[in-house]
């Protein structure tokens, strides 16, 4: 078991592609994500799975179908499995994400900006 801590700071300074989460750790089967991102995402929904947002840095509002929910720096939400949901930020927000391991980006949409498998940094 390593004992080493991650800083964030540092993870982010390592990527700067929008819209391409990266692994941090995993904790059980679930993994830890930290992702850039600005303008729009798809709607889509995990049909499997709940997937937590929570903003590092910047502004993040997750459309639904009958509304949204506006996220700051350091608040978080969980979007519930089966819920289509599209990310947004209007500038560049810095996120954490918390999703179980394999859950691919997109979930259920067809989209160009599928992702099959995140890097490990």
């Amino acid at each position: 078991m390593g004992l080493n801590t991650i800083n964030i700071k540092e993870k982010f300074n390592k990527f700067s592609e929008q819209w391409s989460p990266k692994i941090i750790a995993q904790m059980n089967d679930h993994h830890i994500k930290l992702a850039r991102i600005e303008g729009d995402f798809v709607w889509h929904s995990h049909k499997d799975t709940d997937e937590v947002f929570f903003v590092i840095e910047g502004e993040l509002r997750i459309d639904f179908r009958d509304g949204s929910v506006t996220l700051h720096e350091g608040e978080m939400f969980v979007v519930p499995k089966g819920v289509e949901h599209k990310p947004f930020a209007e500038n560049e927000c810095k996120i954490m994400l918390l999703e179980r391991a394999g859950t691919v980006s997109t979930g259920d949409a067809d989209s160009s900006t599928i992702i099959e498998e995140n890097d490990w940094i």
